[in-house]
C-alpha cells in the first residue's frame, strides 16, 4: 500500500492521553521520537521555523549513519529543550500531520518528552519559578517590594548575579511589575443593554491573565474601554489563576490539572450565562480553546469554555460583522508595524487584528507573520537567549523597515523583544488594544 505524499485535509488533533503510563514510558517515547524525527529528517520544509529542527538536523548529519538511527538517545533532549511549542510547524508547515497516515504532531510529541523528563525531576529550580505566574506576581507586587524588584531588574550587578545564580540573561528586558493590579483596579461597566449578534454574544467576561493583572494592566483597562465604548456590558472573571500555559510548556501536567480545576468551574458557569470570555493574551486563549479540550476531550465544562472563548480582536471585528461596533475613529495612528503572535496564528481565525487596525483612517499596517522567537519563559533563560534573538532577526528588521510610529504586537511580551531588538528607534511600543483606544480618543 502506498501512502500519499503530503494531506490535502485540515489538520485535526488527538486528545493528549496524558494520565496513561505509556505516556510516560521512555522506551515508547523514545521509539516515537526516532519515528518522527525520521520523517523530519527526510523532509526538513521547518528548517527555518526555529532552532529545534537545525538542532536534530545538525545530530543527524554528524552521526555516524548520516541517519536517525545514528543519533544517541540522549541526545534526542537537545532537541527537546529548543521546542517552545509555538505550534507552527504543526499548522503551517508539516505535511504528515493527522488525519495524514503517518500523524505527525511534532509540538506535541515534544510536550510529551518534556512531560517525561519532568515527571523524572528534569526542570530546574529556575523554570519552576519562572512558570509560577501567579506566586511570583504576588510576591513582586507586594508594596515597596515592587519598587526593589523593578529597580534590581535593571540593575547590571543584580542581574549579573541572577544570571550565575537562576540562569536568567542579564541582558534581557524584563517586563516590570505593576504596583496597582488591574483586578484590584478594574472599572468593568455591566449597566448596557445587552444586544446579541449573529456571530457575538451581547455581554463579555474578561479574564484578565497573569501578565496583565501583575505586568501590564492598562491593556486589561484599555480593552474594559473598549467594550464601553461600544455599550458591551463587560464583567469581570470573579476568580481566576494561570490559565497553564507556563507550566504545559515546562511539561508539568499535574499543575495545568489543578490550575484547571480553579477556572474551568467558574469560567463554564460564565459560559452557560450567554458570556463571550475574552482574554488579552494570545498563549491564554489558546490554552483555553486547543490544550485544554485535548487534555480533556470528555469534559463538557472544558467543551463550554472553548466555544465560548475569544480573542478580543475576534470579537471585535466579529461584532462588526453583526453591525454593532462603533467605528468613530478620531485620530489616525500613522504607520504601524504589527506582528502576529505564534499562538493567535494556530487559532486559525484569520488576522483579525489587522482587520480592525486597517480600519482607522490614515493608518498604514505592515504585517510581519513570523515567529519572534521569544516564548514565554523560553527566552529569558541564559542558554536560550542567544537564539531568540537569532530567531527574531529577520522580524525586527521587517518591522524596523518602515520606519514606523508604532510597533505593535498581541503579545506584550513579543512585543519587547522586537522592541529590544530593533535597538534604537523613535517608534513607540504599544499593544493592539490600547491602538485602538487611541484612534477612538479615549
Amino acid at each position: 500500500m502506498t501512502v500519499r505524499e503530503g494531506s490535502l485535509e485540515a489538520p485535526t488533533r488527538h486528545p493528549l492521553d496524558w494520565k496513561s503510563a505509556d505516556f510516560y514510558d521512555q522506551a515508547r517515547l523514545d521509539k516515537e521520537l526516532e519515528r518522527v524525527f525520521d520523517i523530519c529528517h527526510g523532509c526538513r520544509r521547518c528548517v527555518n521555523l526555529c532552532t529545534a529542527f537545525p538542532t536534530l538536523f545538525d545530530l543527524v548529519d554528524g552521526s555516524p549513519t548520516l541517519e536517525v538511527d545514528g543519533v544517541a538517545k540522549q541526545d534526542y533532549d537537545k532537541v527537546v529543550d529548543q521546542c517552545y511549542l509555538c505550534d507552527m510547524c504543526y499548522m503551517t508547515k508539516c505535511p504528515y500531520v493527522p488525519p495524514h497516515a503517518w500523524n505527525v504532531d511534532f509540538p506535541h510529541l515534544m510536550l510529551r518528552a518534556k512531560a517525561v523528563k519532568f515527571r523524572k525531576g528534569g526542570a530546574k529550580f529556575r523554570d519552576k519559578l519562572l512558570s509560577s505566574t501567579d506566586a511570583m506576581g504576588r510576591l513582586a507586587t507586594i508594596p515597596v517590594v515592587v519598587q526593589f524588584v523593578n529597580a534590581a531588574n535593571k540593575a547590571g550587578v543584580v542581574r549579573g548575579l541572577m544570571e550565575k545564580t537562576l540562569g536568567v540573561h542579564k541582558d534581557r528586558i524584563l517586563p516590570e511589575y505593576a504596583s496597582t493590579k488591574f483586578r484590584g483596579s478594574a472599572q468593568a461597566d455591566a449597566s448596557f443593554a445587552v444586544r446579541d449578534g449573529k456571530n457575538t454574544p451581547g455581554k463579555v467576561a474578561v479574564f484578565s491573565t497573569c501578565y496583565v493583572n501583575y505586568n501590564e494592566p492598562g491593556i486589561g483597562h484599555d480593552l474594559l474601554k473598549l467594550l464601553a465604548h461600544n455599550a458591551v456590558p463587560a464583567t469581570l472573571v470573579e476568580k481566576e489563576a494561570c490559565c497553564g500555559m507556563p507550566k504545559l510548556e515546562l511539561g508539568d501536567l499535574e499543575a495545568v490539572a489543578r490550575n484547571k480545576d480553579v477556572n474551568i468551574p467558574v469560567l463554564a458557569r460564565l459560559a452557560r450565562e450567554g458570556y463571550a470570555i475574552l482574554t488579552p493574551v494570545p498563549s491564554c486563549t489558546l490554552m483555553f480553546k486547543q490544550e485544554l479540550p485535548l487534555m480533556f476531550p470528555g469534559e463538557p465544562d472544558v467543551k463550554a469554555v472553548a466555544d465560548a472563548m475569544f480573542d478580543p480582536f475576534e470579537y471585535l471585528v466579529l461584532r462588526h460583522k453583526d453591525g454593532l461596533l462603533k467605528t468613530d475613529f478620531k485620530r489616525p495612528l500613522g504607520k504601524v508595524s504589527y506582528h502576529v503572535p505564534c499562538h493567535l496564528r494556530v487559532q486559525n481565525m484569520g488576522q483579525k487584528t489587522r482587520e480592525l487596525l486597517e480600519m482607522i483612517p490614515d493608518t498604514r499596517v505592515t504585517t510581519i507573520e513570523r515567529c519572534a522567537g521569544h516564548d514565554g519563559t523560553w527566552g529569558v533563560k541564559a542558554e536560550y537567549f542567544e537564539s531568540s534573538m537569532k530567531i527574531g532577526r529577520p522580524v525586527f528588521r521587517q518591522m524596523a523597515e518602515p520606519g514606523p510610529d508604532y510597533v505593535s504586537s498581541d503579545c506584550a511580551i513579543a512585543g519587547r523583544h522586537i522592541l529590544q531588538g530593533m535597538g534604537e528607534t523613535s517608534a513607540q511600543k504599544q499593544h493592539p488594544l490600547t491602538l485602538i483606544r487611541i484612534a477612538y480618543g479615549l
